[in-house]
């Protein structure tokens, strides 16, 4: 299909630029959202900022149906938003617990829920989420972080088996630690040569998104880097 109509959340995050970048690149028109992401002057013609909050269900339904109004359709979903907290399960405040939920299950379940609905009407989609390697390899002191990525990974296979005879697939994508400046705070440069590469993981993505991967579906794909 020409020019698919992409939306990309977290896109001002460690990882968003550059799976904005890959698509862009790959001829897409990107739909790029975060909670104070604004259009620049020098942006591409074919990207799109629609500034969101997707712990808001209201917001997330508004985000999905302005995409629309705007660019006719959306073809495929990359789910990058997330966070981050620490913490053995015996130390983690109800605080954290609930942020791990908010900002890696919630957030997710009400994007899914608002952007299912139009794939289904057009007969085709394509769902990508960035989980964790923590969601089906948790160590210790993530605690909160690595349920509330299982939890994703959950709900992904589930959309693949709710929606597979709509022409709709869902997939996640399981990174270990990610090469972000972040994460380059505090890791050292012998850690740093075992994680993933950020252009790495939006080659995958750019991929699940692509018809070349129509028949991969519901598959939580493992990008462990050099650990």
């Amino acid at each position: 299909m020409a020019e698919p109509v992409v939306l990309i959340t977290g896109a001002s995050g460690g990882l968003g630029p550059s799976v904005t970048r890959a698509f862009l690149e790959s001829g897409a028109v990107v739909s790029a959202t975060s909670r104070r992401i604004a259009s620049n002057p020098g942006d591409p013609p074919r990207l799109h900022a629609f500034p969101a909050d997707l712990l808001d269900p209201a917001q997330a339904t508004a985000l999905a149906n302005d995409v629309v109004a705007r660019c006719g359709r959306i073809d495929a979903l990359i789910h990058v938003a997330g966070g981050f907290s620490g913490g053995a399960l015996h130390e983690t405040s109800d605080d954290i617990f609930n942020r791990m939920l908010d900002l890696n299950l919630r957030a997710a379940f009400h994007i899914f829920r608002a952007v299912v609905p139009h794939m289904r009407q057009a007969g085709r989609g394509r769902i990508v989420a960035i989980a964790a390697r923590a969601a089906v390899d948790p160590a210790a002191g993530i605690a909160a972080y690595a349920a509330s990525k299982a939890a994703l990974v959950s709900l992904v296979r589930s959309i693949a088996i709710e929606n597979r005879a709509a022409g709709i697939t869902a997939n996640a994508i399981l990174p270990g630690t990610i090469d972000t400046d972040a994460n380059r705070e505090w890791g050292s440069e012998k850690e740093r040569a075992k994680w993933v590469s950020p252009a790495r993981i939006a080659e995958v993505a750019v991929f699940l998104a692509s018809d070349a991967a129509a028949e991969v579906n519901g598959a939580a794909i493992p990008m462990y880097g050099g650990a």
